[in-house]
């Protein structure tokens, strides 16, 4: 279809715009990739949809169209990490440490990575990945190897320097096929979107109050869980305080290399951290009942 026709649906301000269907969505979103159309238009569509805002049904049919150019790695046994692709810029990360608690339960972690994106300016997760090693279970992939479309179009978003519906979409390409995920998510309105979004792609899908809007908690949270078709979404309470933590967190910026020495001479509250995440990430995956049993086990 004419491209023109989904700039003008989102355009034109409150009295004129509306919803594109799934199948405009899946059209809107494979022309945006192939690049058949200007950056300028592909720009000028990314903020109006922002404003408008995105629907649950565009979200479907975009990511639709994305699940056509991925190329997928299945990888057993599997737990996506959906991180948001601008990084993080207070906090250092700690899936590493986690990956490396979770090593003798035989559960995989899966990141993927890429350069940044707007519009937080962080630390990505290309940039750890990159430079220390992982352990056997942590694995990363890289979107310029497994979504090189979606790759290209990183210039064109660092040059309108806002977030777009991109974001929420690029967090879980489902690239290893897991039949669980968890993602990070700011406020508890977006919870129901997120689940109507993604649920039905996995066995079980989690949301929880991560910090910077990644998957790993550092303070008291929430973590919502779902059976995989929306239908019901269970609400559990996280407090690294309950477990005996006391992990004080940063509010300037943080340098990659004070990032990367968090992991190779991390703290022991740090390490508490790691097996708190864990504990989460092992009852998400239902290898325990509780996060306090996978918290105890973790600790005999």
């Amino acid at each position: 279809m004419d491209f023109f026709k989904y700039i003008h649906a989102v355009g034109t301000g409150p009295k004129g715009n509306r919803d594109l269907g799934f199948e405009e969505s899946k059209d809107m979103m494979k022309q945006i990739l192939n690049q058949s159309v200007h950056p300028e238009q592909i720009a000028g569509f990314l903020l109006g949809w922002r404003l408008k805002p995105e629907t649950v049904e565009e979200f479907r049919g975009a990511i639709t169209a994305c699940d056509d150019h991925i190329k997928h790695a299945k990888v057993e046994n599997s737990l996506e990490l959906g991180y948001p692709f601008d990084g993080k810029a207070k906090n250092p990360y700690i899936f590493p440490l986690v990956a490396k608690v979770l090593k003798a339960s035989g559960l995989n972690l899966i990141v993927t990575g890429d350069e940044l994106t707007p519009a937080k300016g962080g630390i990505t997760i290309k940039d750890i990945c990159t430079k220390i090693e992982l352990s056997s279970n942590m694995h990363y992939f890289d979107r310029q190897e497994y979504f090189p479309l979606m790759n290209e179009l990183t210039e064109i978003r660092m040059r309108l320097g806002l977030r777009t519906g991109f974001n929420t979409i690029e967090k879980l390409p489902q690239i290893a096929m897991s039949e669980y995920a968890i993602t990070g998510v700011f406020h508890k309105p977006y919870v129901k979107k997120y689940v109507e979004i993604f649920s039905d792609r996995y066995k079980r899908f989690a949301l929880i109050q991560g910090n910077e809007g990644t998957p790993e908690l550092f303070s008291k949270g929430r973590l919502w869980i779902s059976n995989g078709k929306g239908e019901e979404v269970d609400e559990f309470i996280v407090d690294p305080e309950f477990y005996g933590i006391n992990y004080t967190k940063s509010w300037d910026n943080i340098s990659l290399e004070d990032s990367l020495k968090q992991l190779t001479e991390p703290s022991d509250e740090y390490l508490k951290l790691a097996k708190l995440n864990a504990a989460v990430y092992l009852f998400v995956t239902e290898k325990f009942n509780s996060i306090n049993d996978a918290f105890d086990a973790l600790n005999d």
